[in-house]
């Protein structure tokens, strides 16, 4: 790298490093249903995916009052954890083509640290990690369970508190517009995979467009100079 500065790549999880849909699509039939009420189509579903799941059930059932939405949330959780435990997170949550790669290649360099911030909670993160045996891989892991639901910015701002990283040399990458937003609001680049759950022509205003995670290093060394 040109100077000894810290930079920072932090990840959304669900639908930018790990494809969840099957698991998230059940779960949250099995939560709909557990209240006798229809499921939503796919696309609603999938729209919500990264907002922390009191305000996903608020936007997907709006009608109903709290007590409801809150069993909703409780039942969500329950079945995608009996979905996980099936399964196995490697076939419920399996990497996106290069995911594993980029944090290889990443992680293999000095002064670049990776984190994650995503809607899930801490033990379904935990199990993810666990899962893909990513122990190690991340030094900053912003949930749902400390955090305002995204687009706010408090978990990016956690992120480089605790890293100690400027906000002009962390990006976020990410697959959703509730991603990018949280990236603006923190004041770091927003990168945007086109391969997630928001359509791609949703995702315009981030910063980059990457198709493939191998065109992230490359993305990199534009903003920050030769680092990989």
């Amino acid at each position: 790298m040109k100077d000894a500065r810290l930079r920072l790549v932090i990840f959304d999880v669900d639908g930018t490093l790990v494809d969840s849909q099957a698991d998230i699509l059940s779960a949250m039939s099995a939560a709909f249903a557990g209240e006798r009420l229809p499921m939503p189509h796919r696309e609603q579903v999938l729209g919500i995916v990264g907002l922390s799941l009191p305000e996903a059930m608020l936007r997907l059932a709006p009608d109903r009052d709290e007590a409801v939405r809150a069993r909703m949330v409780a039942g969500y959780k329950d079945a995608y954890m009996t979905l996980r435990a099936r399964s196995g997170v490697a076939q419920s949550s399996p990497f996106y083509p290069g995911a594993r790669a980029i944090l290889d290649r990443l992680g293999a360099v000095p002064d670049v640290l990776l984190g994650v911030a995503t809607g899930k909670s801490q033990r379904g993160l935990d199990k993810l990690i666990e899962g893909h045996g990513l122990q190690g891989v991340f030094v900053t892991r912003q949930v749902a369970d400390h955090h305002p639901s995204k687009p706010h910015p408090a978990m990016i701002e956690a992120a480089l508190s605790e890293t100690g990283v400027d906000a002009q040399d962390a990006v976020m990458v990410g697959d959703t517009v509730y991603d990018l937003d949280m990236a603006r609001a923190a004041g770091v680049t927003a990168i945007a995979v086109s391969w997630g759950y928001h359509p791609p022509d949703t995702l315009r205003h981030a910063d980059a467009v990457i198709d493939a995670f191998d065109a992230l290093p490359g993305v990199l060394n534009t903003m920050w100079g030769t680092v990989i």
